[in-house]
């Protein structure tokens, strides 16, 4: 039992099923009760019960009010504090991952008679930090994901921008290779030159060598006048080859032979022109396969190659559905869609279970042709494309309580694809949140 005061029992239920932590203390800190959610948020296991406000966790409690109060404008907080709420954050330690918690608390009244207590509220802002962080890294290019692997990416990413290596991105259409493309470049020394982007695929066979490389007047029939092509556009800059498979095999010697001495010959010319480009492609086909199959050449990929990155499809991230379902919300409404409109619980669970050929693309249309079928300012199941509602029909039914075994397992299953977030499981489970917490509690899952 986590209590040492009598709570009237109904208090004590809904505390008990919070996804917030709550402590409360004697006003001089013996702890006198705290819920099962702020045990988890702190760290602290069953057998390690929490007695004493110094010590909860790694967090020196009476530093951090102090400064909380002085941040409040209580200049005189050191000597005559207070008891008024304060809110601070924290980032603590728990197990092998790291948590941002904030903070919200002060002294209360017990009752006529009674000593004052210290109410302590506690609440876990790690997703919101991870996806600030996330955002503010990106420089605004759209990314949005708390997703492990899309972080890891992200990462890997700052790390190796200031360098001149070039680098290949891979991944299925729609997953933000060229966000990722263009972050790459903000992030580098080359951030203040050109960053040119070609869609290897949109371009007829017979003009991607011009297109690369320009042509010189005369060159071929139509060419009055001669043209620089993409990679004397990108010098000092970034040149960014999406869909670099689709380049045709005849003219690949030659964009090795660019890429790797920085020199080639316009259509048309035998004079050399001199760049310096850093080289970003981008393929939603597997390259070495394509090597294997002979459909592109061995030594052009192991030099696009130097860095290879891996973006994971949108189905692999489920949790990254209701960040970007808001994110393409706001956009919408700043195009002037109405402001009210809300996803509703029924519609975000058939999205998380949707297989998303078309990746995050695809989710934005999705977004907007909700907003434009759904009813009375809220996207139903049923305001969704049709691809995503006949899947919905075809899925399995929402977590029942008959077989405890498999209840169990679909749960853990569940907080593996939402990285964790009890919100972003409970969506995939069609439960809510409550529900989930009572049952991971009777499984002895934390």
């Amino acid at each position: 039992m986590e209590t040492k005061c009598d709570l009237f029992p109904l208090l004590e239920m809904v505390m008990s099923n919070m996804d917030e932590g709550v402590v409360v203390a004697e006003h001089k800190g013996q702890v006198l009760y705290y819920n099962p959610a702020a045990r988890e948020l702190l760290g602290f296991k069953e057998e390690e019960p929490l007695t004493d406000m110094k010590g909860i966790g790694a967090i020196k409690l009476q530093k951090e009010l102090l400064r909380a109060a002085l941040d409040a404008g209580e200049h005189d907080a050191a000597s005559r504090p207070s008891g008024n709420f304060v809110r601070f954050g924290s980032e603590i330690g728990t197990g092998n991952d790291r948590r941002y918690l904030e903070f919200y608390t002060g002294i209360v009244d017990a009752g006529e008679g009674k000593e004052r207590l210290r109410l302590l509220l506690i609440m876990d802002r790690t997703e919101k930090k991870r996806l600030e962080a996330v955002l503010s890294r990106s420089n605004g290019e759209g990314l949005v994901t708390k997703d492990p692997r899309m972080l890891e990416l992200i990462g890997r990413i700052e790390q190796i921008a200031q360098s001149s290596a070039f680098v290949l991105l891979q991944g299925e259409s729609g997953t933000g290779k060229t966000q990722l493309g263009r972050m790459l470049h903000t992030l580098s020394q080359r951030a203040r030159q050109p960053f040119i982007e070609v869609n290897c695929a949109a371009i007829p066979d017979t003009l991607i060598e011009s297109e690369l490389f320009g042509h010189v007047k005369g060159a071929f029939t139509g060419a009055t006048q001669g043209r620089p092509g993409r990679f004397q556009s990108a010098h000092k800059g970034t040149l960014f080859l999406d869909e670099v498979s689709e380049i045709p095999i005849n003219l690949q010697a030659k964009l090795l032979r660019a890429i790797q001495d920085q020199e080639f010959e316009p259509v048309g010319s035998d004079k050399s022109v001199q760049v310096d480009v850093r080289v970003i492609s981008a393929s939603n086909r597997n390259l070495r396969e394509l090597v294997e199959d002979g459909g592109f050449r061995a030594d052009l990929y192991y030099r696009l190659a130097v860095i290879p990155l891996t973006v994971p499809p949108l189905r692999e991230r489920p949790g990254d559905i209701p960040l970007l379902c808001d994110h393409f919300l706001r956009q919408l409404r700043r195009r002037g869609y109405p402001e009210e409109v809300q996803i509703g619980r029924d519609a975000l669970r058939v999205m998380m279970d949707y297989p998303w050929p078309g990746n995050v693309r695809e989710l934005e249309n999705a977004v907007e042709h909700g907003v434009i079928c759904g009813l009375d300012h809220l996207i139903t199941a049923d305001s969704l494309p049709q691809d995503i509602r006949l899947h919905a029909a075809e899925v399995a039914p929402p977590l029942t309580s008959t077989d405890g075994i498999d209840e169990r397992d679909r749960i853990i299953d569940a907080m593996r694809r939402a990285t964790g977030s009890r919100a972003v499981a409970a969506g995939l489970l069609g439960i809510d949140r409550s529900t989930l917490w009572r049952r991971m509690r009777k499984y002895g899952l934390s």
